[in-house]
């Protein structure tokens, strides 16, 4: 949290300083005018001016910094401002120009995160697009091509005679099924047939099956029976969040266990992973973090990383079904 602080903007001390050119010249003039003070200046009334000046200086910067403390969190705001956590704004009190300012910019932030909700739904809608493609590549083209090529394989095997000559040919063969067994799972990857096919617990179970089989990380799944329905969109999100989160486990955690949770709570659906790794620490956010925050926006949700107490990492995306209601009317 940004402490405050007193002003220090430029615009401060212009002010400041010409109001205390205003003040000291005031000074000056009843220091030595014979009007008000005696001539010569008596010690006692030099203090007291003194002192007077130094009262309306200290009261003059006061007021100024409660009058300009609305700039300066405006500034902050901005300064620190993410389009990828919407909702930030800033209090409205009064009336005046800096009211009207800082309604003009939390109306310029809602347009904004309207038009990067609307430029990011066209990027991921492209990107899922492409992914379907690829995949069918793979799965068409690349995957086929495999197949014909450990039919091949297994014919000259069965042909040769000299065993050392079939033993290569074995070994060609295993490799290339390894080949066509990595193509199928990149290409399942890039387009969860199972989602579509049998449901999103039914592909998060087998996202988290995979991730363990290939890793040997411990996967705990904790989905609750009876969730409500979910349109397409919101399992294709909820399904990229958990594929990123549990990839960002596996590559970054250095964890053994993770827990990875489906639930409904009133009127909204709670998808948690938690591992027992070394935690966020002060590491910045990289772009698969970016892109679940990304995808979040795509339904409305919120997506939250907190580093567990006894070590490890939570992330949690909230997505309201009011939102999906709204997308299946």
């Amino acid at each position: 949290m940004v402490k405050l602080r007193a002003p220090s903007s430029p615009l401060f001390w212009r002010i400041f300083g010409l109001n205390a050119v205003v003040l000291a010249a005031a000074t000056a003039l009843l220091l030595w005018a014979p009007v008000t003070v005696s001539v010569p200046v008596l010690f006692t009334e030099a203090v007291v001016l003194v002192g007077g000046l130094a009262v309306m200086l200290v009261a003059n910067a006061a007021l100024l910094q409660i009058g300009l403390a609305p700039l300066e969190r405006l500034t902050r705001r901005m300064a620190t401002v993410d389009l990828l956590r919407p909702g930030q704004r800033l209090p409205i009190a009064g009336q005046g120009g800096v009211s009207r300012l800082i309604q003009a910019f939390n109306d310029m932030l809602a347009r904004l995160e309207a038009e990067r909700a609307a430029s990011t739904t066209r990027a991921l809608s492209a990107q899922e697009a492409e992914r379907r493609r690829i995949a069918q590549e793979l799965h068409d083209e690349v995957g086929q091509s495999l197949t014909a090529v450990l039919l091949e394989l297994k014919r000259a095997a069965n042909r040769v005679d000299e065993p050392g000559l079939r033993a290569e040919l074995h070994h060609a063969q295993e490799t290339t099924r390894a080949s066509l067994d990595e193509v199928r799972r990149l290409a399942q990857r890039l387009r969860p047939g199972v989602l579509e096919d049998l449901g999103l617990v039914s592909a998060l179970s087998a996202l988290a099956e995979e991730l363990s089989t290939h890793t040997g990380l411990s996967i705990r799944q904790r989905f609750q029976p009876g969730l409500p329905p979910l349109d397409e969109q919101t399992e294709l999100v909820l399904y990229r969040v958990a594929q990123e989160g549990l990839t960002n486990v596996a590559r970054h955690a250095d964890a053994t266990r993770v827990e990875i949770s489906l639930a409904h709570d009133g009127d909204v659906v709670n998808l948690r992973i938690r591992d027992d790794g070394r935690g966020l620490g002060l590491s910045h956010e990289g772009a698969g973090i970016r892109g679940m925050r990304e995808r979040a926006l795509l339904v409305g949700a919120a997506l939250e990383l907190r580093t567990e107490p006894a070590g490890g990492t939570e992330v949690e995306l909230r997505v309201p079904l009011a939102g999906v209601e709204d997308r299946h009317a």
